[in-house]
């Protein structure tokens, strides 16, 4: 994974208050809760004391602390042990007694965490500044068995469309890939890539990225790091996942139809469902492929044999690489 990111690990609705919420993500356990305020707060799942998970135990002190299910001691929300029982209350905790605290957002119906060494202050959110409030949506999710990179590069797969999805958005058997043409974004932090596929006639030449006709500018794709993407439909409509990282080898998938076309509470919601369902089956013919491709994650060199169609999927790599070694000097 890489470091000194925020990742969107959980949707909103997903941490009720009073709950305690036990997940893994990044390959590493983690506790949510909310407080009096009703703020996220995430702390490694694991008590220093003797290794209990947190999250089977109970939350004090009206949400500003959590009790160890074993032994009773108690973490505020900076992993800082406030009390160990058995030593009395009025006996000092040692400053070796706490857990890893994760910095917290919520925004765009996420809980998201800062992956990374703690900063004095931290950059934005990733989100795409496109999607504002007129947007709604429906959520659907699921776990492939594959690494967060495997996924999302199949999302930034302009080639396959015509052959696994020949039923859906493939349909015409449009073969021929003109492009990718590939833009970096301007804060450097994520890209644009358009495609234009057509049928092959025998004669006509893909173009290059430098040939690309700017009419040829009608759909795209839209990726920001660590983790987002969507597809922009149309002005009003979208599609977009948020690849979240378990571990090294599964990955969950929030999907959401997000729309502005209709407006209407209960026509909304169909509108909504329809869309979900729609991209669902979409998904799931990409699923059955991606799930067989070895290995389950990619790096940026691989023996693979790659072609111009790949572009999108280079320039993931490349950037990718350069980010983890950025943040891992």
């Amino acid at each position: 994974m890489i470091p000194n990111q925020w990742y969107a690990v959980l949707e909103s609705k997903e941490v009720p208050r009073g709950k305690l919420i036990g997940i893994t993500r990044l390959s590493e356990k983690m506790v949510f809760w909310r407080n009096k305020k009703n703020e996220i707060i995430c702390l490694k799942d694991k008590c220093v004391h003797r290794g209990a998970a947190l999250s089977i135990g109970k939350i004090c002190q009206d949400g500003e602390t959590v009790e160890c299910p074993f032994h009773g001691l108690q973490y505020d929300s900076s992993g800082r042990t406030t009390i160990i029982p058995a030593n009395g209350k009025s006996s000092p905790v040692p400053e070796r007694f706490k857990v890893h605290s994760y910095p917290t957002e919520e925004d765009h119906g996420f809980i998201w965490i800062w992956w990374g060494d703690t900063l004095s202050e931290y950059p934005p959110l990733p989100f795409f500044e496109d999607i504002d409030k007129k947007f709604s949506y429906s959520t659907y999710t699921e776990v492939w068995p594959v690494h967060y990179s495997r996924a999302i590069e199949n999302q930034l797969d302009v080639v396959h469309l015509p052959f696994v999805h020949y039923n859906t958005i493939g349909r015409g058997h449009r073969t021929l890939v003109h492009g990718p043409l590939v833009e970096e974004m301007e804060d450097k932090r994520g890209f644009l890539a358009w495609t234009y596929n057509v049928k092959d006639d025998g004669k006509t030449k893909p173009f290059t990225p430098q040939e690309f006709p700017e009419d040829f500018k009608v759909f795209h794709l839209t990726f920001r790091f660590p983790h987002l993407w969507q597809l922009n439909l149309a002005t009003k409509a979208r599609i977009f996942i948020a690849f979240v990282p378990v571990d090294e080898n599964n990955t969950l998938f929030y999907m959401r139809f997000y729309q502005k076309l209709v407006r209407i509470p209960l026509l909304k919601t169909l509108v909504n469902w329809i869309g979900k369902k729609s991209s669902i089956k979409i998904l799931h013919q990409d699923r059955r492929v991606v799930i067989t491709q070895q290995p389950i994650k990619t790096e940026l060199q691989m023996e693979e044999k790659l072609i111009q169609g790949d572009i999108p999927i280079v320039f993931y790599r490349k950037r990718r690489q350069e980010l983890i070694e950025l943040y891992t000097k």
